[in-house]
């Protein structure tokens, strides 16, 4: 009964055509990602450095690293992050069939975003944790390299070879993570992460649905649910990054200089940096969120919609 009432009805999972969805999904994610990488790569940065050691701000790192580093510098580690896309489709996936399952339940749609966002966390992290342990550290090479446990060899970084390089350099990582912690060393920073995205994604689908649902309240009837929906991503995905960074400058830490115990390094952090150290990296966090949720958001509706069943097509307002 609930979703009859809502202003903007939500596409369900078995509304969806699965190959679109699938084949769509796919190059969604890439661009989503591609756009939205130099940012990853400079909060990373941010979160990890001494106090202010090497980039006073987002701005100031985005000009640093294009100056020393070029244009490639912001994409350090994009090809090895890129095998991140088998954990966006998995994301995708559980979400959906854990709102489906949720239904049965309850018809609430916040409790629905709550286990379905918080549970596909879970998976996707599972498989995204040990591509970001060395995408992170391929990111920390140049300027940031002196504060990362692992060096690509000079060689590597010498070579002509632009498949070498990247292939050179990830080897070269792998190797030395295996070599100092085994398999284990891949998952360092697991809970960490779980801590930190689980809570995020179980706050952003909830908040997501919230503000899109409320702005369609205020705007006039005949405005495109797809602009209100843009709007909503943005704002969810901001008091989703604000509420969970600390934890997110605690997984990069963990992750980057190698830390066994996530309450050490919180209680180290706030120590030495006091509160405003929790907020390292948010600015650059929210202007990266902030393009990807409209990306995200534009572009999974849009695929949605595109998906959906032939006999539903004139079902749904945009």
């Amino acid at each position: 009964m609930e979703e009859k009432k809502r202003n903007i009805r939500i596409i369900e999972w078995e509304d969806l055509d699965k190959k679109k969805f699938y084949s769509l999904g796919v190059f969604m994610t890439m661009t989503t990602r591609a756009t939205v990488y130099p940012f990853t790569l400079i909060r990373t940065r941010l979160q990890v450095q001494k106090g202010k050691s090497l980039y006073t701000g987002t701005f100031d790192a985005f000009y640093k690293i294009l100056k020393a580093e070029g244009p490639r510098g912001l994409y350090r580690g994009f090809m090895v992050n890129t095998f991140t896309l088998i954990s966006g489709q998995a994301y995708i996936t559980t979400y959906e069939l854990i709102r489906k399952y949720v239904s049965q339940y309850s018809s609430n749609n916040t409790v629905k975003s709550l286990w379905a966002g918080g549970a596909a966390s879970l998976v996707a992290q599972t498989i995204t944790v040990p591509i970001d342990m060395v995408s992170q550290q391929l990111m920390m090479q140049g300027q940031g390299g002196h504060l990362s446990r692992f060096k690509v060899k000079p060689k590597m970084m010498m070579a002509t070879s632009k498949s070498k390089v990247t292939f050179g350099q990830t080897r070269d990582i792998v190797v030395q993570i295996c070599a100092a912690d085994g398999f284990r060393g891949f998952y360092r920073g697991y809970v960490a992460s779980l801590l930190t995205y689980i809570p995020n994604s179980a706050v952003w689908w909830p908040f997501y649905h919230f503000y899109a649902e409320n702005l369609s309240k205020l705007a006039p009837s005949d405005c495109p649910h797809l602009l209100l929906q843009a709007i909503a991503g943005p704002m969810a995905a901001a008091t989703a990054s604000t509420i969970t960074n600390p934890m997110d400058v605690v997984r990069a830490r963990v992750q980057v200089e190698g830390r066994s115990s996530v309450i050490a390094t919180f209680k180290q952090l706030l120590a030495e940096e006091g509160p405003w150290g929790m907020t390292k990296g948010l600015s650059a966090r929210i202007i990266s969120s902030t393009p990807t949720a409209v990306v995200i958001v534009v572009g999974y509706e849009t695929l949605k919609r595109l998906s959906l069943r032939p006999e539903l097509v004139n079902s749904r307002h945009w």
